[in-house]
């Protein structure tokens, strides 16, 4: 069985893949909990550390969100907490990573796959590429990642997204500052990537270190509890009967 979450490090770039493509590397709790361990994996090497990691996901997609299968409540009602918890848990370590956290977008990024897509420190997408935040349209509350959607875009704009819900393109997503940078196809879209993380990369490691952890500690990014609040407001939503009918009327 391949690992759901690969990680492989060439010199000072390093890459973090999601690796669901069947599932367009929806969100589950094996998944997330796959993402933890590469992340101790990188974070245990004596080697020295990378000085950017890209995130990025296998096939076409980056990452479609929650796997609904797992939120809809089952024999076993905990589960859909605890998968909140750890994407919660997995923003914010991602965010304190002392190297610069590069996203290549390469497709669909929906509900926390756009969280995930926010809470790197530069973003970059094709222009055809999904992205959004459509969970009020299925009952739920985007509770986890909208402070990290509050930080990139500013308040005024966040609440216009998450209340809207739907999609938008990644055109459009550049726009509003969601994603940083945007190319025309997905074709181009490695090659940019590659030329931003050589960039990077040639930055001084202890420079951009410090950098980012003042960055982080201007906009509260290392404010944990938030997250944890968000994930605990998102499950007591995620309960009710009218969410629950909606995710299941999606499953059919």
């Amino acid at each position: 069985m391949p690992e759901l979450a690969a990680l492989e490090t060439n010199g000072p770039i390093a890459t973090l893949t999601f690796n669901r493509p069947e599932a367009h590397n929806a969100l589950s709790t094996e998944m997330l909990s796959a993402a933890h361990m590469r992340l101790d994996q990188l974070e245990a090497s004596t080697d020295e550390p990378p000085v950017v990691l890209i995130l990025t996901g296998a096939g076409r997609s980056f990452c479609a969100g929650m796997d609904l299968k797992e939120v809809i409540i089952g024999d076993d009602p905990g589960v859909p907490l605890r998968l909140l918890e750890s994407l919660a848990r997995l923003t914010h370590r991602l965010r304190l990573l002392p190297m610069v956290v590069l996203g290549r977008i390469n497709g669909a990024a929906i509900g926390g796959g756009c969280g995930l897509a926010t809470v790197c420190d530069l973003a970059i997408t094709h222009a055809d590429a999904k992205l959004g935040f459509p969970e009020v349209d299925l009952g739920l509350c985007p509770a986890v990642v909208s402070p990290w959607l509050v930080r990139r875009i500013g308040p005024g704009r966040a609440r216009t997204v998450m209340l809207s819900g739907g999609v938008m393109s990644g055109s459009r997503a550049h726009e509003l500052g969601i994603v940083s940078q945007v190319v025309d196809s997905r074709e181009d879209l490695n090659a940019e990537v590659d030329r931003i993380a050589q960039s990077l990369a040639a930055g001084g490691p202890h420079a951009m270190r410090a950098t980012k952890q003042l960055l982080n500690s201007l906009d509260g990014s290392d404010n944990l509890d938030i997250l944890l609040e968000g994930a605990a407001l998102s499950a007591k939503v995620l309960a009710t009967e009218d969410a629950q009918r909606r995710l299941k009327a999606r499953q059919k």
